[in-house]
């Protein structure tokens, strides 16, 4: 008996054939083998959106392999992954390898373990075609958005731009959020700031002022702060009133996708991108030292916060043996998933809780190994006890106002052991303060008035774009990475150290979209289609009727939109620049082209002009004194070559810098690696300097 199991990447091949040995084949698909082919829109929109489906190019020899294995197989099982996208690459091979729809042939693995290959295994079932409809659905809105409103934004604005169902949405958040800062009107406001002692002790703590014995007092400037610190020349402060109390902080929950890759990028730095990269491989199989190749986590693009009795049990085994009983909770901690969570697997977990980041550290990747450490810690410290304070509340009296102070002292660590929650925004850390009785008298050590404004909401993240995507129903686990890749991609966002501005492109696309395309960019009228699609998967929803309601007010909107701009052509400020056409005397403006940019008359086509940009790195050509220029190769590698060529043919991958070498006096260049080096071009003279990157 030969039987065939087909999945999507050779590293989960090579796991899982571990796990099935003699009898079993089990090959790769290399992801999807069958789509919408690009090069129009395959859709038929009057035959109730009809795709037509074509085998991807470049796959047609796989498939054709595919198709043999399978012929000589007495069993083909289909394991692509447990989602809406693996269930749709599951139903695209069995079309191609012509497999009944009525054949148990599929199988889902939540783990790449032992247990859950075997487990997969023993239960196949039929291909799920409510699944495949949602996907079918989601794949088809996107192409119909993309293919009939991108070639509308590119003749208004200009080539190569990209119009999407839920790029457009993130990208309005970010260029609305910068509106909101450019409203911001900053108000002035003052805090009076002292710090005092018990009177015979050198422990200091600090203290705010509150208000009087009435009420809270906001002070709105500085005469205002100036006219009570006057008041409170001379007066006693004294302790009026302690309050103290207990505080229990309990764990986060195990990862679902989203917050892993928010921690990620808060505690990494990792892009969300590459974060799920990383997570596929751990959840793939990793070759392990003594172990061979076996899954790490479960799978990653969830949003289901339940886990396993047997993981709950593990990590109870570990937790005990590592910290002790007092560091498990009273009982067993479970968490409930949000309402439209679709929970089809598991919280992101380690597939073997026992197995701690530094055993498998050898056999990981840098990226892996911080990753997998993240993951572990996580669902670790979710199964383990409350971490316990002891709270300090105090109210300084001062004639008639009062001072307040807070601090705290950790009393039990709990979880915090091991992990602590990042946060967008950190808060200022408590301190602990000394001990205070009630009437004790203090001395005041300092107190100065500080003014402060209020602060403009700050701008997105990675991370604090991502929650904000979740918290409005926009998109789903699976899509962010992707929809930050392209707003990114297509220059609509650009990246300063961490946060995400709009650039003008991005600011003109979005304000074209919020007058044309009003619905498209709507936060509710997105997170409603997207609970519609949802409908699909669940089998409530006709997946037809969904694209029917949609298309029809699209369709409208979009006719509409090209007869009012029949005429309009919309001209982006950093397009133009100050290079006069030397044949007409107008500006030239840069303009976009699959090899890149270009400088072009703008009279075209009556004046045809158009220039290179080039870019002078201020350095002067060794052979002949021209300029030396930045240039890219035909696969878009940057060198350098002279502003003279071909009359003169300097050329060179590494950069020349406007430097000479202090050994012999030749022209020194600079080799960007990972620990870039500044060295003489001059063969005889070796001198090298080693660049620190920061």
């Amino acid at each position: 008996m030969s039987k065939l199991v087909i999945v999507e990447s050779p590293a989960k091949a090579k796991t899982i054939k571990k796990y099935l040995g003699k009898g079993y084949e089990v090959v790769a698909s290399m992801g999807h083998v069958r789509d919408l082919p690009e090069k129009r829109l395959s859709v038929d929109i009057k035959n109730q959106f009809k795709p037509s489906y074509k085998v991807i190019k470049g796959k047609e020899e796989l498939v054709k392999e595919l198709k043999k294995k399978a012929k000589s197989s007495d069993k083909v099982f289909l394991a692509t992954d447990p989602d809406r996208e693996g269930e749709a690459i599951s139903w695209h091979l069995a079309y191609l390898l012509g497999l009944k729809n009525e054949d148990n042939n599929r199988v889902t693995f939540n783990e790449i373990t032992k247990n859950g290959v075997k487990c997969g295994m023993e239960s196949p079932r039929t291909i799920d075609i409510d699944l495949v409809n949602a996907q079918q659905a989601r794949r088809i809105l996107d192409r119909l958005v993309g293919y009939k409103l991108s070639p509308f934004i590119c003749q208004k604005i200009r080539k190569g731009l990209s119009a999407g169902r839920v790029q457009s949405v993130a990208l309005r958040m970010i260029v609305d959020r910068e509106d909101e800062i450019r409203k911001f009107i900053p108000q002035e406001y003052w805090t009076i700031d002292a710090k005092f002692s018990p009177k015979g002790s050198k422990k200091v703590f600090s203290s705010v002022f509150y208000g009087d014995k009435k009420s809270k007092i906001e002070i709105s400037n500085e005469e205002q702060a100036l006219k009570i610190l006057s008041e409170l020349d001379g007066a006693e402060y004294i302790v009026e009133n302690i309050k103290k109390g207990k505080r229990k902080k309990s764990p986060a929950p195990p990862f679902i996708t989203s917050t892993l890759q928010q921690d990620a990028s808060r505690k990494l730095g990792f892009q969300a991108k590459r974060t799920m990269k990383v997570a596929q491989e751990l959840y793939e199989g990793i070759e392990v030292e003594g172990m061979g190749a076996v899954g790490l986590i479960t799978y990653m693009r969830t949003d289901s916060l339940r886990i396993s009795e047997t993981a709950i049990n593990e990590a109870k085994d570990y937790i005990l043996d590592r910290w002790g009983k007092k560091y498990l909770p009273d009982k067993t901690r479970r968490f409930k998933s949000k309402a439209n969570s679709q929970d089809g697997h598991e919280a992101i977990r380690p597939t073997m809780p026992k197995l701690n980041p530094e055993q498998v550290k050898t056999s990981l990747s840098s990226d892996q190994y911080k990753l997998y450490k993240l993951i572990w810690e996580r669902f670790t410290a979710s199964q383990m006890a409350n971490c316990i304070h002891s709270t300090t509340q105090v109210d300084i009296s001062a004639k008639d106002y009062i001072f307040k102070s807070s601090g705290y002292t950790v009393d039990f660590d709990g979880y915090t052991v091991l992990y602590t929650e990042s946060k967008d925004e950190e808060q200022e850390k408590e301190k602990a303060l000394p001990e205070l009785e009630k009437g004790m008298p203090l001395k005041l050590r300092s107190i100065e008035p500080n003014q402060h404004f209020t602060q403009p909401p700050p701008r997105y993240t990675e991370a604090s774009l991502i929650k904000a995507l979740e918290e409005n129903g926009i998109g789903r686990p699976s899509t962010y990475s992707a929809t930050i890749s392209t707003i990114t991609s297509r220059e609509y966002v650009k990246r300063e150290a961490k946060t995400l501005f709009p650039t003008e492109l991005g600011e003109v696309v979005t304000n074209l979209m919020k007058d044309k395309f009003s619905k498209i960019v709507n936060l509710k009228f997105t997170a409603q289609m997207e609970s519609d699609l949802d409908l699909v998967e669940e089998g409530k929803n006709d997946w037809i009727s969904t694209l029917e309601d949609f298309y029809n007010n699209f369709e409208k909107t979009l006719e509409k939109a090209k007869e009012d701009m029949k005429d309009v052509k919309i001209q982006l400020d950093e397009d133009k620049t100050d290079v006069i056409c030397e044949k007409c005397g107008r500006n030239m403006v840069v303009k976009h082209s699959k090899y890149g940019k270009f400088i072009a008359c703008p009279g075209y086509p009556e004046c045809k002009n158009i220039k290179n940009i080039v870019n002078e790195i201020g350095v002067k050509c060794p052979k002949c004194g021209g300029n030396v220029i930045e240039r890219k190769s035909r696969k878009g590698k940057i060198f350098y070559g002279c502003s003279n060529y071909p009359s003169c043919d300097f050329v060179s991958w590494d950069q020349p810098i406007n430097e000479k070498c202090p050994k012999c006096g030749e022209l020194l260049y600079k080799k960007n690696t990972k620990k870039p080096k500044i060295y003489c071009i001059n063969p005889e003279c070796k001198y090298i300097k080693i660049e620190d990157k920061k």
